[in-house]
């Protein structure tokens, strides 16, 4: 709980340098967003967990029925609750939340998304059974996830550095073997892999997982 409120509370911090950063890669990013349109049919329920400032579930939601988009930080959500009323978007919904503490019945959601988030998070095993649970039976899990143990081996001294004087949030060094068999272990099965970045080394791989 001590390291939850600790990221919360980092993440408040940079909500407002994070909603006006730009996007790093942005072919990258739209071969993402392409891939998991489709996958999403209009009709469907949609549920994303750490959305940030809302930026994907505003992009996605003309093409869903509805999207719950949750994250820890009730400042990014604040932000994203503004730019869906500027937008006249009706059908996306942000909340504090995470997966496992969803107060949702099972089996609400079609679909679940996770972007640039699983390295993030301390208690994953309990994010991913909670996605799991969300999901109906069939149901789709499209992750992109940072897999830090296929970075420079320097981010291994410097990140800890940062963590200690408050700089960096809990980063966990996943491998892309190591995520997917995360995934596998809470009932999902891989049916799709991918890496868009558009230039240099890309350690975030794509996953699109149906629910067993």
């Amino acid at each position: 709980m001590f390291r939850f409120a600790n990221d919360a509370r980092f993440w408040d911090r940079g909500a407002s340098r994070y909603a006006a950063g730009p996007i790093a890669d942005r072919a990258g990013y739209e071969r993402t967003l392409e891939r998991t349109r489709h996958h999403l049919k209009g009709g469907d329920a949609v549920f994303e967990f750490g959305c940030g400032t809302g930026t994907t579930a505003l992009r996605l939601a003309p093409f869903v029925g509805r999207i719950v988009a949750t994250d820890i930080s009730g400042e990014m959500i604040a932000i994203a609750r503004k730019r869906a009323e500027a937008e006249g978007c009706a059908n996306a919904d942000f909340e504090v939340a995470t997966p496992d503490a969803m107060p949702c019945p099972d089996g609400t959601f079609d679909a679940a998304l996770g972007f640039n988030v699983l390295h993030l998070v301390a208690a994953r095993e309990a994010a991913l059974r909670g996605v799991h649970r969300l999901l109906k039976p069939g149901g789709i899990f499209i992750s992109k996830t940072p897999c830090l143990g296929e970075a420079n081996p320097l981010m291994h001294i410097v990140l800890p550095l940062m963590q200690l004087v408050g700089k960096a949030p809990y980063v966990s060094f996943l491998s892309a073997k190591d995520l997917e068999r995360e995934i596998a272990a809470v009932g999902f099965e891989i049916i799709e892999r991918g890496r868009h970045a558009s230039r240099g080394k890309d350690a975030r791989p794509f996953l699109v997982a149906r629910k067993r």
